[in-house]
Parts: C-alpha cells; structure tokens; sequence
C-alpha cells in the first residue's frame, strides 16, 4: 500500500504572516498564488532581495511595528496607529517619543512584570506540593 503525500499549501496571507511581512506590500505573484510548506522553508532560510527589503524597511505589518515599538498591538490602536509603518517612521515615532506611547510602553512593561510575577508563583506552588 503506498501513501500519497499531498503536498501542504497556504493562503498568501498566512504566508506573509509567518514571514512577518505585509502582504499587500509583496510581490503580486506571491499575492495571487498560493505557498506550499516547502516554499515557505525555503523563503524562510534563503529570502529573496524583495523579502529582505521588506524585513528591513517595511512596510510592516501592525504585529511588527507593536514589536519595534516595545508595545501591544491594542496600543497601536489606542494610540490611533492603524496602518503598517516603514522601518523610518517607526524610528521617526521613537525620536519623537510621544506621550501615548511613553504611557502603551509603560503599561507592557508592567504587563510583562506581572508575567513574570504569575510565573514565579506557579513555580513555587509546583515546588511546595512536590
């Protein structure tokens, strides 16, 4: 009995996902075609020029530019952010460092802190009942 291994394919969107590229900035033959598991392995390890250009410059999609940002992407939204940004104007927004997103860094921080706090105590709870 021999198997048939169907090859796995995705969205072009899901594709640009995974890659951490906004789709809407790709090439279009990769916006209209699909990307099978072993396209994406091999964008992933040897990108071509269009990608790389796009890792460093953008546009990048919001999960990216929140990332860059050290912020979540509902802060993005809170700080009226809604379109990718390039790579400029995400340090442009640095620079200039305005108050919405001092206060959207200040409160992941304490997120991240209290992350840090629940872990600590699951850990000692695990360690107390062993």
């Amino acid at each position: 009995m021999t198997s048939h291994q169907t090859t796995q394919t995705m969205k072009p969107a899901t594709a640009a996902k995974k890659l951490g590229v906004y789709l809407e900035a790709t090439p279009a033959e990769f916006q209209e075609g699909v990307v099978s598991r072993t396209e994406l392995s091999a964008l992933q390890a040897d990108p071509p020029q269009w990608l790389q250009e796009l890792r460093q410059n953008g546009p990048h999609p919001r999960p990216v530019v929140a990332a860059k940002l050290g912020i979540s992407i509902a802060g993005l939204a809170r700080g009226g952010i809604t379109d990718p940004l390039t790579t400029a104007e995400i340090d442009a927004l640095k620079t200039e460092n305005p108050e919405w997103l001092q206060k959207e860094r200040a409160t992941q921080a304490e997120v991240r802190k209290e992350a840090v706090r629940i872990k600590e105590k699951k850990a000692e709870r695990a360690q107390k009942q062993q």
